[in-house]
């Protein structure tokens, strides 16, 4: 284990390298490397302009792809930013190889992580602080029904473009609370179509949103499977689960909505989100349009 110190930050991994190319782009600020994904991130600073610098092939602590299964995921990443650029989405700068790593640089955005999962701990233990995903569920329902209608138009984008999402979650938004912007954030898992659940109960995301056919390997994953992820999530948005509940999630490994006497909005739009979690695909909105379509007519 190699403890590094870069300008304001400290970090651990598996073993050395040197950043010090980074201070092309200016002095380091903010560091995440408790990924899985053998990434780290660096938030610079040059003045009053930042960036966000994505490394791979860092060998992090947490992760689950070796370095130079790291270094593949993030170039193939390159063109989903490219061919998936949406206002919402992060913008892109540049991209090279670094030695053994490769690097990815997007302009900074301002906000905060909807499932920071690198501060539970610190959460825990200062339980006067409240937590992004605790904050963003306190906003008024106006403010995030205008959050979750950002993410569908992406979602159409996504699929017009014959691609599907891959691990999206509400790890992949971040909300700005000063200026209202939710922001999409990590798309590197995004694949395109035709594909399949090649992992079986190992497919990426996370197992409070993922739809059956994404725990069976050799599974169709598609538009539909989409739509079931987006429902799970704005399920999480209006809706209340208890610790208990999540926890069967994870054991299970099966999403289920909130009860109707737990969920914000109104019943019709309960029933539109039920529809869009159905088990089985062909049950669901067939498409992401027809599922914006009925959630527009309550919600628009």
């Amino acid at each position: 284990m190699e403890k590094i110190t870069l300008d304001k930050v400290e970090f651990q991994l598996k073993e050395y390298h040197d950043f010090q190319w980074v201070h092309t782009y200016g002095e380091a600020f903010c560091v995440f490397d408790q990924t899985g994904s053998g990434c780290i991130g660096l938030g610079v600073e040059n003045g009053d302009k930042r960036y966000f610098v994505k490394i791979a092939g860092v060998n992090t602590l947490e992760a689950e792809l070796n370095p130079e299964e790291s270094v593949q995921t993030l170039k193939e990443a390159v063109k989903l930013y490219e061919i998936l650029r949406h206002p919402n989405l992060i913008n892109m700068l540049e991209h090279f190889s670094m030695g053994d790593m490769y690097v990815v640089v997007f302009d900074w955005a301002k906000g905060d992580c909807l499932f920071d999962h690198w501060n539970f701990d610190f959460y825990a233990e200062n339980p006067q602080i409240k937590s992004p995903s605790k904050k963003y569920r306190e906003l008024p329902v106006e403010k995030r029904l205008e959050s979750v209608n950002v993410l569908f138009p992406f979602l159409n984008l996504v699929a017009e473009k014959n691609y599907v999402g891959v691990d999206f979650y509400d790890g992949s938004i971040m909300y700005d609370f000063d200026t209202d912007t939710t922001t999409i954030c990590d798309i590197d898992f995004f694949r395109e179509k035709p594909t399949i659940n090649d992992m079986g109960e190992n497919y990426w995301g996370s197992k409070r949103l993922k739809a059956p056919e994404e725990y069976i390997l050799n599974e169709t994953i598609d538009e539909r499977t989409n739509v079931f992820t987006l429902g799970a999530m704005i399920f999480h948005i209006f809706g209340s689960f208890t610790e208990e509940e999540i926890r069967m999630r994870y054991k299970s490994c099966c999403f289920l909505p909130c009860s109707i006497e737990q969920w914000e909005l109104s019943e019709k739009a309960y029933e539109v989100l039920r529809k869009a979690v159905a088990p089985k695909p062909e049950e669901r909105y067939q498409t992401m349009r027809e599922f914006q379509e009925r959630w527009e007519i309550l919600h628009g």
